[in-house]
């Protein structure tokens, strides 16, 4: 559940960090050893799309897809428009315990947003995601640009979206925690 970040904007979707996540996974030995547990992942992100709006759909999309993980990249259209951080919070929250309850695990992407509403908004709009993973116990990547911003070729020219070549970067991210989160359990139940 994402907006334009996840959703491609500018970019062939194919191309997008949730289809290479998507395919990468599927070519890990442990996890695709037979066509039974290939990884299947349903991109149902949105451009434009904000923490009300996933909030509102995602109640269908898990009683249609039945995940068993769910991975939540929203927020940063909530913070570009100025909308209070107790919303925002309050919509992650309820999303990440709606996941929960339906059985999937949930990871949670952080995103950043520029200062236009001043610091104090800035640093309690990025707080949101780490605050979230401690208390729901999730899955966290504290912020799925990390190694895009401000780097050359990496955003489009609106300097919000990523570009094509930085989506094997966000990939990567969310990959090897996914891959160590996977290892751990291996371990665990061995």
């Amino acid at each position: 559940m994402g907006d334009s970040i996840s959703a491609g904007l500018g970019i062939d979707l194919q191309k997008g960090w949730v289809a290479l996540l998507g395919q990468q996974l599927n070519q890990v030995d442990a996890l695709s050893d037979s066509s039974a547990n290939k990884i299947h992942i349903i991109n149902a992100s949105i451009s434009g799309e904000t923490t009300s709006g996933g909030r509102y759909r995602l109640a269908q999309a898990l009683k249609k897809y039945q995940p068993n993980l769910v991975i939540i990249e929203l927020g940063g259209n909530d913070g570009l428009r100025g909308t209070p951080i107790r919303s925002i919070a309050g919509n992650l929250s309820a999303m990440i315990s709606a996941s929960q309850a339906s059985g999937a695990k949930v990871m949670l992407l952080g995103m950043r947003i520029p200062p236009n509403y001043g610091e104090r908004y800035t640093q309690q709009f990025a707080a949101i995601y780490a605050d979230l993973a401690k208390t729901h116990d999730t899955l966290l990547v504290p912020f799925l640009m990390q190694n895009v911003v401000g780097k050359a070729g990496m955003m489009q020219d609106d300097g919000i979206h990523p570009t094509e070549l930085a989506q094997p970067a966000m990939t990567k991210l969310v990959k090897e925690l996914l891959l160590s989160k996977i290892k751990s359990q291996l371990d665990v139940n061995q």
